[in-house]
């Protein structure tokens, strides 16, 4: 029977008079005193902004009220998490679009969530009366509906909150590719330096290695006429000869690290095939492939999935522990999906600065998904979706 009682009170629902009630009850009745003082500053410093526009300080003082309603805006938005438990994303700082003052001003008066946190101030005096009124009158003769009426008033709060306060779908997706722009820039770069150190540190270095070579080799035919020096001549010759094979070696690695021709000429199926032929796994990596009938991505596209498995099987090679690995690529819609998958010893994760992190951002460059599934002891999985098309990217 008490095991029963016990399971009986871990069940029961939470009582409608619990913590949640009364903070509600709280945020509705404090709404009004809010409301008063944003209500004054709004309305005056809008007004004497306005009212003096043709000034010079016109413009800065009603930026300056605008910035005051973005600052009332942001305490709305933390007053709703905390008593509301509504979940509103923060907007991005206010960016002044140049340095100085008149940046300042233009930055505020072209704000969108600045106009919409003064309407909200504007707003929530008259909604403040409202709220207080009721609650106050459900408080003192309509406590046994107290509980459903504070709900449906708290509705009203998150739907002004999440309509007036919270970043636009637009504004969203503006830092979302801002956010991409900024990590392409940043693999450009990064890509570019990785290619000037390995023509510096390697085809270069061989190349004015050979170039001496052949002028001592040059020197010593042009100086003797000696068995013995002609052959010292043929011996400098032939190590250049190996530089140039080494050094075209090079340059054909630096090459396919650019972009692989056969990327180009055959596609995934035979690029991925490439990477999996190089890579160490003990039991090699099973690739299959199935585009049959379905055409090719974009060559944004097929280089990032190309660079995303060449980089994933490198770190199976190097870190996993693995005895095998499977890829698996294939057209889902107007969408590319790829699987890398390795029986190693797991606990992959994307830290900052890893690797893991660095293809996720380009994965997410192209409004791709990156997952990386990797519990210690393995498997690790690793799922990546990228859109067919770059044009295709969701709006």
């Amino acid at each position: 029977m008490k095991e029963e009682a016990g399971h009986g009170a871990e069940s029961a629902p939470p009582s409608l008079y619990g913590p949640r009630l009364w903070l509600e009850v709280q945020h509705l009745l404090l709404n009004l005193p809010i409301g008063i003082a944003g209500f004054v500053l709004t309305v005056v410093s809008l007004s004497v902004g306005l009212g003096l526009a043709v000034t010079v300080v016109g413009l800065p003082l009603l930026a300056l009220g605008l910035a005051a309603g973005r600052r009332a805006g942001a305490l709305g938005r933390r007053r709703a998490r905390h008593a509301l438990g509504s979940d509103i994303a923060e907007p991005e700082p206010l960016t002044p679009v140049r340095p100085g003052v008149a940046g300042w001003v233009i930055a505020g008066l072209t704000d969108g969530l600045s106009w919409r946190s003064a309407l909200y101030t504007v707003l929530l005096l008259p909604w403040g009366v409202l709220g207080f009124a009721f609650t106050l009158v459900l408080l003192v003769v309509g406590w046994p509906v107290l509980p459903w009426a504070v709900r449906g008033l708290a509705a009203v709060d998150r739907m002004l909150v999440g309509t007036l306060l919270c970043p636009t779908a637009l504004s969203e997706r503006v830092r979302e590719l801002e956010d991409d722009r900024g990590a392409v820039v940043d693999t450009a770069a990064a890509d570019l330096r990785r290619i000037e150190r390995d023509l510096h540190d390697g085809a270069q270095a061989r190349l004015v290695a050979l170039a001496m070579d052949l002028g001592l080799a040059k020197e010593k035919l042009a100086e003797t006429d000696d068995p013995e020096g002609v052959a010292a001549a043929a011996r400098m010759v032939g190590a250049a000869h190996g530089e140039v094979k080494l050094a075209l070696q090079e340059l054909r690695d630096l090459a396919r690290g650019i972009h692989p021709a056969v990327l180009t000429d055959r596609g995934l199926d035979a690029a991925l095939s490439a990477v999996a032929a190089r890579c160490t796994v003990p039991g090699g990596v099973k690739v299959q492939v199935d585009l049959k009938g379905a055409g090719r991505p974009d060559p944004a596209v097929e280089g990032i999935a190309y660079f995303t498995v060449s980089e994933l099987l490198t770190n199976v090679s190097k870190h996993a522990g693995a005895r095998a690995a499977t890829v698996d690529v294939w057209r889902a819609e107007d969408r590319l999906m790829l699987i890398v998958q390795d029986n190693g010893r797991g606990g992959a994760a994307r830290h900052p600065g890893s690797g893991l992190a660095g293809l996720a951002e380009r994965v997410g460059a192209v409004d791709g998904v990156f997952l990386v599934e990797s519990p210690v002891g393995g498997p690790t999985t690793v799922t990546v979706e990228l859109p067919w098309h770059t044009r295709a990217v969701r709006a």
